[in-house]
């Protein structure tokens, strides 16, 4: 009796997967049948001839554009400037009117044809030195360097992006650009214990500035460093020109001042050691300033609060300038651009004055100059 529920059972697959499968293929083709050509309508539909129309797009023998084909050719180099004019004390100056800038280029005034002053959110990337150079564990460097990286982004907004790159022999990106800080936090984390003994901030400076060239809107590099570069492939002058040409401003803190002293005064540096750091300092001016940023040496843990709030009002309160460059020339060779503020009255120097009118020292802090673009063939 059960092999006969089981044949029958069998039996019934094979008929409901008959009912049920994908049906067997065909070679019957689907498209209709052509009707049958009848000769009489073919002799009355004679073939009219149509004349033949030239196409005017058609590639010429010479080499020349087709006739009435429209061509474009921009000759007009478009430069934008973002300027922060400081008073003697670090504070941003505002509402200074359009009229009073004067911007050369290569000695050559041109005309702004575009002026904003705004506060805008900004783009960050704060470069650490983390070595075992000067940042061994529980040293005094390593402490102010974590201080000084801490204090900096706690005081960011919360519609501020941010990002950590710690560099000794090479430089590793620890968290990408975000608006959440929590993760850039959890990248500081990774700040304990160096690994290497070596310090390449020429690479570190280069890498990060080409990576944030492309980048729109109010951007900076905070890099926080001795200043000491041991190994890196880059030569002082070639990360020079790369930083020009990536137009990111940076602002230099250097960390160990009060270290430094301390030791000189005892006669624990001797004159090599000396000399290294105070090229170090210039190396880190020179960076700030070509770029069109600040450099800061504090010697005080209490400094840091004015050096984070100079930042901000460098960054968040700006004149952005812009013109078109008289220089047509694209020859890809580096431009220097001055900007100055003056009366347009007496095409004197602009005075500035307090609010009990007395004349102020001022600084006008913007990039010194671009790379011209190349012929494109």
């Amino acid at each position: 009796m059960r092999k006969l529920l089981i044949g029958a059972f069998v039996a019934g697959f094979s008929v409901m997967s008959a009912w049920q499968g994908p049906a067997p293929k065909s070679t019957e083709t689907v498209a209709r049948p052509r009707k049958k050509a009848n000769p009489d309508a073919a002799e009355e539909r004679a073939p009219v001839e149509r004349q033949k129309v030239e196409s005017v797009f058609k590639k010429k023998a010479d080499g020349e554009l087709p006739i009435g084909l429209p061509t474009f050719k921009s000759d007009v180099s478009t430069v934008v400037v973002d300027v922060a004019v400081l008073d003697n004390k670090g504070q941003f100056i505002p509402n200074i009117p359009r009229g009073n800038f004067r911007v050369l280029e290569d000695g050559v005034p041109q005309p702004i044809s575009g002026y904003t002053l705004g506060e805008a959110p900004m783009t960050i990337c704060m470069v650490i030195e983390f070595s075992n150079l000067y940042q061994q564990y529980w040293s005094n460097g390593w402490y102010e360097t974590l201080q000084a990286s801490y204090g900096f982004l706690e005081t960011l907004k919360p519609e501020d992006y941010v990002a950590i790159v710690a560099y000794d022999l090479r430089s590793e990106i620890l968290s990408d650009f975000s608006t959440d800080k929590r993760k850039a936090q959890e990248a500081m984390q990774r700040l304990r214990i160096a690994a290497y003994s070596e310090s390449n901030l020429y690479d570190a400076l280069t890498d990060t500035a080409e990576r944030m060239s492309e980048i729109e809107g109010r951007k900076a590099i905070v890099v926080i460093a001795s200043g000491v570069d041991t190994f890196s492939k880059l030569t002082f002058d070639q990360t020079r020109k790369k930083i020009q040409q990536a137009g990111v401003p940076i602002y230099a803190i250097g960390i160990m001042q009060a270290l430094r002293e301390w030791l000189d005064a005892r006669g624990a540096m001797g004159g090599i050691q000396r000399l290294d750091f105070l090229q170090a300092d210039n190396q880190m001016r020179t960076f700030a300033k070509e770029s069109g940023g600040q450099s800061f040496f504090p010697r005080f843990f209490g400094e840091f609060p004015n050096i984070y709030r100079g930042i901000h009002q460098a960054l968040r309160n700006q004149y952005a300038l812009t013109y078109q460059s008289s220089n047509l020339a694209k020859d890809g060779k580096f431009r220097k651009i001055t900007v100055q503020l003056v009366n347009p009255a007496t095409n004197e120097p602009l005075r500035i004055v307090d609010a009990k009118g007395k004349p102020m020292k001022y600084s006008v802090v913007a990039r010194t100059g671009y790379n011209a673009p190349r012929e494109v063939e």
